[in-house]
């Protein structure tokens, strides 16, 4: 038993890693913990008209709810009804009656963010449950990094095989986080009142097109464009990771409108002066810092750039003379930069940078999210004599009541593009000493090349889509209400 313990020890380390974690996670409530000191907001409706139902109730309800009512849902009128209704309408369109505004119907209530309140929420189970995977999953790949793969023990990987290098314990919780994030956004997606009908169907546009421009990137098209070496991609890999970009494709169009529309409203492009709609300038720094991270980071794989910023001729014992015969100004790619190397390192850095980025500006985000609904109540409030609070009432609801799916789409871009770039660097043969071919390359080395094709694919959606909502709140096509 002792003899194997050195020739297991990565395996033993995975384990205590994920255990350790998931004690810790659950013993923290870490979901919970993470929305600490954030704030949502609830719009009641004072319904205390007699002395049997005082006080406040719940802003949005069913006809059929309210027994002082006489309606019992939604009837139809018969013809004798609807006349005797348009008469009592134009009756009272003719009174001269002066309408006093109630102030107690229009009052907005802050609520911090608990535990309890958040377990009520929809969709906390799938945010609780992707939140752990995806941290378990990071570490283990960060932990492999640590480790430098397998090997290290006594025995060696090859008295033990996959178990013994230990490098598939990542990749299968790396696999295992992805997948069960694509199913909380498929769920998240097709969420009924979560959306409009025309929100749907341009994500569906758009999944159709992701999933075209997955299908160039993996044949010969895109070569050119794009630095990625996938290698002679069979029929069914390519249709695999274009259907996987087709639907992240898809998924993400929605978040990344939300989370544009919140980076309008933190950094007070409106010029609302409101303080509580806003963020500080700190918080704004952040949100800046993560957009333009995000935008250097998407252009990194295009090829144009990538050739500008590599100097292909260090190594070789030739330096580039920018005298040279001819002077041609094409003689600047390839002469200029840093080696291949050093530039491949700086896009992984990049990526894990932007992420973290975009993690770190995730709270400042949801917050500015979620004070959208007071600016709809503010500009209800003000927009007349007597204002129609109506829809701010519902809009307060509906962020309120999708608290919990607005986190899953705002978490959903750097924790899956954390997760393929820690699938892209792991270390060792996960598949052990079954030499599998995934068209050209080895079945290692083709899951490094599609999972930091993957990673990428996210930034560079992410930023498109927050990139053109932007556009459009800048030229006056979209604007907040």
């Amino acid at each position: 038993m002792p003899s194997l313990l050195p020739t297991y020890k990565n395996l033993v380390l995975y384990a205590a890693l994920s255990l350790l974690l998931t004690l810790l996670l659950s013993l923290l409530r870490a979901p919970v913990l993470f929305l600490r000191g954030l704030f949502t907001y609830i719009h009641p409706e004072n319904l205390g008209q007699g002395a049997s139902q005082p006080g406040l109730r719940a802003a949005i309800r069913r006809p059929s709810s309210d027994p002082s009512s006489g309606l019992n849902g939604y009837q139809n009128l018969t013809a004798s009804a609807a006349a005797a209704a348009n008469a009592e309408v134009r009756k009272r369109g003719r009174s001269k009656e002066k309408f006093e505004f109630d102030e107690n119907n229009a009052q907005i209530f802050r609520l911090k963010l608990d535990e309890a309140h958040l377990e009520s929420r929809i969709y906390f189970g799938e945010y609780g449950s992707v939140f752990a995977l995806s941290l378990v999953g990071v570490s283990c790949a960060a932990l492999n990094l640590c480790l430098g793969g397998g090997g290290g023990g006594g025995g060696g990987p090859e008295d033990g095989g996959v178990l013994a290098d230990g490098s598939l314990i990542p990749v299968l919780f790396g696999c295992l986080a992805v997948a069960k994030w694509f199913l909380a956004l498929a769920k998240a997606s097709f969420e009924r009142s979560a959306s409009r009908r025309s929100e749907k169907q341009l994500s569906l546009c758009f999944g159709v097109l992701g999933f075209i421009a997955g299908l160039f990137i993996c044949s010969s098209l895109a070569r050119s464009s794009l630095d990625f070496d996938l290698g002679a991609v069979d029929g069914f890999c390519a249709i695999l990771i274009a259907g996987s970009m087709g639907c992240l494709a898809g998924y993400l169009y929605m978040p990344a409108a939300k989370s544009a529309r919140a980076f309008w409203l933190g950094t007070d492009q409106i010029r609302s002066n409101l303080s509580i709609i806003s963020c500080g300038w700190f918080a704004r720094m952040v949100l800046f810092a993560t957009y333009l991270s995000s935008i250097f980071t998407a252009l990194l794989w295009i090829n144009p750039l990538a050739k500008m910023l590599v100097n292909e001729r260090l190594g070789d014992g030739r330096v580039g003379s920018l005298s040279g015969d001819g002077g041609d100004a094409d003689r600047l790619l390839g002469n200029v930069g840093m080696s291949r190397s050093d530039f491949t390192k700086f896009r992984l850095w990049c990526l894990l940078i932007s992420s973290v980025l975009q993690i770190a500006a995730f709270r400042s985000i949801f917050q500015m999210y979620l004070n959208e609904a007071v600016l709809s109540w503010y500009q209800r409030l003000h927009s007349s004599r007597v204002p129609d609070l109506d829809f701010s009432r519902a809009k307060v609801f509906l962020h309120n009541h999708y608290l919990c799916l607005t986190i899953l789409q705002f978490l959903a871009p750097p924790s899956l593009a954390l997760l393929f770039l820690g699938l892209s660097q792991i270390e060792g043969n996960p598949f052990g000493k079954s030499n599998m071919l995934c068209g050209q390359l080895p079945c290692s080395a083709f899951l490094k090349q599609v999972a930091l094709l993957m990673a990428w694919w996210v930034v560079f959606v992410w930023t498109v889509f927050a990139s053109a909502t932007l556009v459009l709140y800048r030229r006056g096509f979209l604007y907040v209400s």
